[in-house]
């Protein structure tokens, strides 16, 4: 077997379509797009080549073909944040049912973050951000995977923890049916918030774009930035989030609770437009715009993801995050069946808070991905990422 850099386009695109081959007996499995996988890789598209770097490998067999990848990378605004020593990452890996070949690639990431001082890794993760490419799949294969969140086959969890990985933590996308009956619990304190008439909820107005992205600067702040590790949100931020929004959000699944006509909380989902890509075959050229547009124009996705649920302190525990989630629900009750499924964006299992609100509203665990750490010397004591209070 051989390992090579991937330095030019011929290898990239060989690194790109290497899952054609792994996943070609699962149906479930929907195919990347190319292009956000590839701008993963590029300092041009990816601002953390600004305090990071990245390279990775394919691995041959004897025929020169191709049986594995996989992607080393430190972020070094992260390598040493909540951790006892410098930790990178590793991920992209993609690998046949060997574990000889396995090991090769695990090897290979081990030793060049070795070379530049990191004494663990984590994987598979991503050289970005925690909401793209992050964790292992380890149940809920039955399902399709959401846009820009990894599928992998049933065989990888053992590959990684025979080489030593152990579970820094896990990560939990909870669902539900969109017509499916709400908790009697989370109707009582919805209902108690709905009789105020000092509470308003109401969803976004694209007339007023401009308005409701001060709202969630705003509300994200107070209701994220106090959290270890978030960082707080400026104002040209906001405006990007909603800027690349823009092309796919629908109004009607995007809600913001006012108190007094103060902005106190939110609800932001967007249409899983992974459902859409699915037609597409990983290429956004002009065949694939125009199924794009087509399977848009259709509104074949009955499929709506969560991506962010935040509710200002001062309105926390009351009822507010039932009373928005209640409004949600009639909201989409006069959609007539436009969406029948509901996902969230993945919960680590260290925020126990969220995971108990999110469970009120009668949600299941549809999909369970790993982050695992592998400690060079393992002679040192292993710990999990560390509870959110």
């Amino acid at each position: 077997m051989e390992l090579i850099e991937v330095k030019d386009k011929k290898n990239a695109q060989k690194f790109i379509e290497l899952p054609l081959k792994i996943y070609a007996d699962y149906p479930n499995w929907i195919r990347p797009l190319d292009k956000d996988v590839e701008h993963v890789f590029h300092p041009e598209t990816n601002k953390h080549f600004r305090h990071g770097e990245c390279t990775r490998w394919i691995l041959t067999n004897d025929r020169q073909e191709v049986i594995g990848r996989v992607a080393a990378f430190i972020n070094r605004k992260t390598v040493s944040k909540d951790n006892d020593q410098p930790t990178g990452g590793m991920g992209f890996f993609e690998c046949v049912n060997d574990q000889q070949a396995a090991f090769i690639l695990f090897d290979q990431c081990k030793k060049w973050l070795s070379e530049r001082g990191m004494e663990a890794m984590d994987g598979p993760i991503n050289f970005g951000d925690r909401n793209e490419w992050w964790g292992l799949l380890v149940d809920g294969f039955d399902r399709e995977p959401n846009y820009q969140i990894n599928y992998h086959p049933p065989y990888y969890a053992s590959l990684f923890e025979a080489y030593g990985f152990k579970t820094y933590f896990e990560q939990y996308t909870f669902g539900r049916k969109v017509k499916d009956a709400l908790s009697p619990k989370l109707y009582e304190k919805a209902n108690r918030i709905a009789k105020n008439p000092k509470y308003r909820f109401t969803t976004l107005d694209l007339k007023k774009l401009d308005k409701y992205t001060e709202y969630f600067h705003v509300i994200y702040n107070k209701a994220w930035s106090s959290h270890k590790g978030v960082p707080a949100l400026s104002m040209q931020q906001a405006r990007l989030v909603m800027k690349q929004l823009k092309p796919i959000l629908d109004p009607d699944i995007m809600y913001f609770g006012f108190y007094e006509e103060d902005p106190v909380a939110f609800f932001i989902c967007i249409p899983e437009v992974n459902q859409i890509f699915k037609h597409v075959n990983g290429k956004m050229n002009l065949p694939g715009k125009l199924k794009f547009l087509y399977y848009r124009w259709r509104k074949t996705n009955k499929k709506f993801t969560g991506i962010v649920f935040g509710i200002i302190p001062e309105h926390q525990g009351k009822g507010v995050e039932g009373a928005i989630i209640l409004h949600s629900s009639h909201v989409l009750e006069e959609l007539n069946d436009r969406y029948v499924d509901f996902e969230m964006n993945w919960i680590g299992d260290f925020n126990p808070k969220m995971i108990h609100m999110v469970e009120q509203v009668g949600v299941s665990k549809y999909k369970v991905h790993k982050t695992y750490r592998k400690l060079f010397d393992e002679s040192r004591p292993f710990k999990r990422h560390p509870v959110m209070n």
